[in-house]
């Protein structure tokens, strides 16, 4: 079992940024990657940045691409998204999630073995 553990969350301005980070534990070493997903009220819960756990490459979604950095510590089992020029579209609970194994696919939940509890940020207009 590995456990996730999200923090960094608040609330914030429109333009202003957000550090989150997801302290991993547990069996971490059969992690092969590592994502945040947010869900905001009455929407479905939507994938934000991937990170690949061994080799470190990144993907992300449109919606937040050239204002989060996903990045991860290897050596202290840590994923963080780094958030900047935030919108109140932002808005939402953000979970970290994790995997053991490999495949093709990363933006859905279903793909996901393990789940943080969810941070809240708040984006203020």
């Amino acid at each position: 079992q590995v456990r996730l553990v999200e923090s960094g969350g608040g609330l914030v301005q429109a333009g202003g940024s957000l550090r989150l980070s997801c302290a991993a534990s547990g069996r971490t070493f059969t992690v092969s990657r590592m994502t945040w997903f947010r869900q905001a009220p009455g929407k479905e819960r939507e994938f934000i940045a991937t990170i690949s756990w061994s080799i470190g490459s990144t993907n992300y979604a449109d919606s937040v691409k050239d204002r989060f950095t996903i990045s991860r510590d290897n050596a202290k089992n840590t994923m963080i998204l780094q958030m900047n020029s935030l919108k109140p579209e932002d808005t939402a609970v953000y979970y970290c999630a994790a995997r053991d194994g490999y495949g093709s696919g990363y933006t859905t939940p279903l793909e996901y073995d393990y789940w943080g509890q969810g941070t809240q940020v708040t984006v203020s207009s």
